[in-house]
């Protein structure tokens, strides 16, 4: 910087006392020194040499503006401090100063205005001290509080903040934000008890958490907890109380992590192969029995019957039966979530239609309890992509559920809530609840909940496990809730992804009739043939019957059925087999629909590959059955 400050000749100095000149004079960590009124120097110490580098004679006359930097000599910032310490008496800042060699340091200035005896002004005094060391320092601590900020800032999956020592949000990360909804200013300084389900909050829980969290420096736990927009999530929660350095207790660290992604299904391949071989020859063998009972029921509801008696005694049949299948179907399910095979159609589905027919379904089921069932819709009318049938089952398992758990007068109340990408069911009864150490197992296959030695609630412990995986192949999630004691109810909560509304489906077009079309039923179990045959002879076709595969082929081969419901499990010639010489032996051969007890995936696939039409599980669905029929001669 070019010499341009001002001058003037040096006058003697001010007299003073000795020795407090000789005090002035050895302070080497402060640079002391006198301006006169118009703020040239007078004195200079061993302070100001050792700081800003200069001679007594480089300084003494010289105007004070030559220790600042350019842009304050350009803004007349050394003029300001004088005339402030002039008015006021005193001026003390912080800023840069210029050394003799060209280098900046960090000065602490206090100028001090000087009066005689008589109050009249002669100059001033200015010490300068070089604070380099300790800014260096605190700008070193601001960028570590910098750093850890853009640290927990940056943090993604965990949303970290602090509360203070009675609960209330002091910070929050931009990972809270997401993973509950609030933004900063909605949040902070509210207790964080508002995070947590209004049970936890009248159980006094967040206290709790606190006080555990003090007793034992550290508390760690999962449950549900609620976002902003009231729907619940899944969460792992860990506090950790923070103290200063003189021990005292300043308030909380809590990380909180949504593990609602996380809760899935345990692998059950590893020990699966077995369960699933074990369940499909289970579900064969005992769909065979049950196949000529449905059959035996369809034909009696086709029959004008008068009697009263016939008529309860088919109902009770039919509602046995009904129970009897569902069971199969659980079993021949978890075979195939073993197995990872299980299917799901991925077509439009409407939700409240879905959940409409589960409670229609279950209705005898909860009029027999005398429970009162309430249904919580509000404006939510959501849509998802997925198997509607399936949807149905997950929201009839839940209230199957509900049901055997719930003493006679109890309440089962079934909510829908919409958010803007996700809809959430909730089935909550006031039953028995569910004990805290069954909760992390309870979707597990055959886990149930205590029965009495007579087993009155029933089951296989197949209906949860069943929910989860079906909720998690629509890419969602479901949770149970269920408060510590025993009889307070519980509470599952499936959340879906939701889709927009698709446009009004064409309805479809009715197949016309097949009547007198000729059918070949081939099964070696005679009763389920000879109830079949009843069955289509009632619906207007002309039937056949066989009952070992030589036979089958040969009347396929000579009678020239329309169609032919085979049995794949034959004695002589397995269906398979004949499937296959009838492909490969005839130009024309007639459709061949398989009905069997096998039902898996890998069974159909099976099938198909061997030349059959379509695959029919034991009991068959008689309107199932005739639907195939009408739209296979259409």
């Amino acid at each position: 910087m070019k010499d341009t400050v001002q001058h003037r000749p040096a006058s003697p100095a001010l007299v003073g006392d000795v020795e407090f000149r000789l005090l002035v004079d050895s302070v080497t960590d402060y640079a002391i020194f006198l301006l006169d009124a118009g703020g040239f120097i007078r004195t200079w110490n061993a302070g100001a040499k050792q700081i800003k580098g200069y001679e007594p004679e480089e300084v003494i006359g010289r105007h004070v503006s030559m220790f600042y930097p350019e842009e304050l000599v350009a803004k007349k910032w050394p003029e300001h401090e004088l005339a402030v310490a002039r008015d006021c008496g005193r001026f003390e800042s912080e800023g840069w100063r210029i050394r003799r060699d060209g280098t900046r340091f960090w000065a602490s200035v206090v100028i001090t205005r000087l009066l005689d005896a008589q109050g009249q002004f002669h100059g001033y005094s200015k010490i300068t001290r070089d604070v380099s060391e300790r800014r260096q320092q605190e700008e070193q601590l601001r960028h570590s509080e910098e750093r850890f900020r853009l640290l927990v800032e940056g943090v993604q999956d965990y949303a970290i903040f602090m509360l203070d020592p009675s609960g209330h949000v002091v910070s929050w990360n931009a990972a809270a934000e997401r993973t509950k909804g609030y933004e900063a200013p909605e949040i902070l300084g509210k207790h964080f008890s508002i995070f947590y389900p209004e049970e936890l909050n009248a159980a006094g829980w967040p206290a709790e958490e606190l006080r555990q969290a003090l007793e034992r420096n550290r508390f760690e736990d999962e449950g549900w907890r609620i976002r902003k927009d009231g729907s619940r999530f899944w969460a792992n929660v860990v506090i950790t109380p923070l103290y200063d350095a003189r021990g005292r207790h300043r308030g909380f660290a809590k990380v909180t992590r949504d593990l609602t992604d996380k809760r899935r299904i345990s692998n059950l391949e590893d020990k699966g192969r077995r369960l699933t071989d074990f369940l499909a020859m289970l579900g064969h063998e005992l769909r065979n029995p049950l196949a000529p009972i449905s059959n035996a029921v369809s034909i009696i509801e086709m029959a004008d019957v008068d009697s009263e008696p016939v008529r309860a005694a088919r109902a009770v049949i039919s509602r046995q039966l009904k129970q009897m299948t569902r069971l199969v179907d659980d079993l021949m399910d978890v075979g195939r979530i073993t197995s990872g095979k299980i299917h799901l159609e991925s077509k439009p589905v409407n939700l409240r239609e879905a959940i409409g027919e589960a409670i229609e379904a279950a209705e005898p089921l909860v009029r027999g309890k005398a429970h009162s069932l309430k249904l919580e819709t509000g404006n939510c009318d959501p849509w998802l992509q997925g198997d509607k049938a399936r949807i149905v089952q997950v929201v009839g398992n839940l209230l199957t559920n509900a049901v055997k758990f719930t003493p006679d007068g109890g309440l089962i109340v079934v909510a829908l809530r919409c958010t803007d990408t996700h809809a959430e069911i909730s089935v909550r009864d006031t039953g028995i609840g569910i004990p805290h150490e069954l909760l992390v197992d309870i979707f597990n296959p055959f886990v149930q909940g205590d029965q009495d030695a007579a087993r009155s609630q029933g089951g296989l412990g197949l209906g949860l496990s069943l929910v989860r995986e079906i909720v998690l192949r629509h890419r969602g999630d479901v949770n149970v809730y269920s408060p510590a004691l025993m009889g307070r109810g519980s509470e599952f909560v499936v959340r879906l992804p939701r889709r927009e509304s698709p446009a009004d489906a064409a309805a479809a077009t009715p197949a016309e009739s097949g009547a007198r079309r000729k059918i070949l039923v081939v099964d070696d179990n005679q009763d389920s043939a000879d109830t079949m045959r009843a069955v289509l002879d009632a619906m207007g076709y002309r039937t056949g019957v066989e009952y070992d595969g030589n036979a089958a082929l040969a009347a396929i081969g000579s009678e020239r059925p329309d169609a032919v419901l085979l049995d794949i499990g034959l004695p002589g010639l397995s269906g398979l087999e004949i499937a296959e010489r009838v492909r490969r032996g005839m130009a024309n051969p007639p459709p061949l629909i398989a009905v069997t007890g096998y039902g898996q995936d890998s069974d159909r696939a099976t099938a198909f590959q061997a030349g059959f039409h379509a695959h029919l599980t034991k009991p068959v669905d008689v309107a199932e059955l005739s639907q195939l029929l009408q739209r296979l001669f259409a």
